[in-house]
């Protein structure tokens, strides 16, 4: 089926907001195309996060025997996890349009007007990095989400008047990796939120049987274990990781198969060990145990060690290590633990 585009975002523009065409929920991809055709379509379908998949097959339950809306649900959790997934999911089981839009791009309430106005009943819309919405738009959303109505201000000074416009019922769902960021007054106005765990292993390598099937391509069970134990957790890691294997196998094999040693090739052309380390992870590492003797360092010090920016260091490398238990942030700066110091000589 051909890809058609979509309505992304508001113009900006003086006048009246332009009203924004009915976009089918088919018709809706992510700003990460290379996952659209990966994605799973249904809840049941869906694999992993089951707890959260269990909770919203009771809510959808729950709506269509009520015939209303679904309540408003806030998603967070760490990128790559599926929040974009299910909200399309969602809209799938209720065979009701979704539009789709993210908080950076509504710089003005007037950029959310046309996904207002456009809204059909019982209808999703899907606010990605929902933390980001300005102040202004964000109390301009509070008596949408409570009230299903719209304050459009006319004029200015003292001819100004104020119409009130009511929408039809809907609902948002908002996506958010940094849910500290909300302010109260709009975390509160969700009445269901639900946070995203890391995935595990076995949960990955279903993932990747099931894309190396719709990518057309032939796996071992050892290779899909193999690329889910160094995705970190993550099925947008795994995703790209199989693609990868996948050209990789197509130049080095004959017949295009991943095998577990064509798999191990591909991931160590990549500089990835056998843990989800990446060349820049195994270089912080070591930054600080030659340079800084292990450690405490200050972040800013092995940031200008490594000519690397600090907050790409804290955003992108240092949450894994974490998790890892390889480093540990203190009062005065960071350590490598023996864990990280053992993985770091063996690699």
């Amino acid at each position: 089926m051909a890809r058609e585009k979509i309505f992304t975002g508001a113009p900006i523009a003086a006048g009246p907001p332009p009203i924004a065409p009915a976009i089918p929920v088919k018709q809706i991809i992510d700003k990460d195309e290379l996952d659209e055709e990966l994605r799973p379509s249904r809840l049941a379908d869906v694999v992993g996060q089951r707890k959260v998949v269990e909770r919203l097959e009771i809510m959808l339950a729950a709506t269509r025997m009520r015939t209303e809306p679904l309540s408003h649900i806030l998603l967070d959790g760490p990128p790559g996890l599926g929040k974009t997934t299910l909200a399309l999911a969602l809209a799938k089981e209720l065979d009701v349009e979704c539009q789709i839009t993210s908080g950076p791009a509504l710089a003005a309430p007037k950029d959310l007007l046309p996904y207002l106005t456009n809204a059909s009943g019982n209808s999703i819309l899907f606010i990605d990095e929902i933390h980001r919405l300005p102040a202004a738009v964000e109390e301009f959303i509070y008596p949408v989400m409570e009230d299903f109505r719209v304050d459009i201000v006319l004029g200015e000074g003292l001819s100004a008047r104020t119409i009130n416009m009511k929408l039809k019922p809907f609902t948002i769902v908002g996506a958010t990796t940094r849910s500290g960021m909300l302010t109260a007054p709009l975390r509160d106005r969700f009445t269901f939120r639900e946070h995203l765990e890391f995935y595990e292993e076995a949960d990955l390598a279903e993932i990747v049987r099931r894309n190396a099937i719709k990518l057309r391509t032939k796996i071992e069970e050892t290779s899909a274990l193999e690329i889910a134990r160094r995705s970190r957790g993550t099925p947008r890691k795994s995703n790209n990781l199989l693609r990868w294997a996948r050209d990789f196998a197509t130049v080095k094999q004959k017949d295009g198969l991943i095998t577990d040693d064509i798999a191990k090739q591909a991931l160590a052309m990549l500089e990835i060990d056998d843990l989800g380390l990446e060349e820049q992870d195994r270089k912080y590492l070591r930054t600080i145990v030659n340079i800084f003797g292990g450690g405490p360092a200050g972040l800013a010090a092995i940031a200008h060690t490594m000519n690397c920016p600090p907050d790409t260091l804290e955003d992108e490398v240092e949450p894994f290590l974490l998790r890892c238990g390889f480093i540990q942030r203190t009062p005065r700066g960071r350590i490598v633990t023996p864990t990280g110091l053992k993985h770091l000589a063996a690699s």
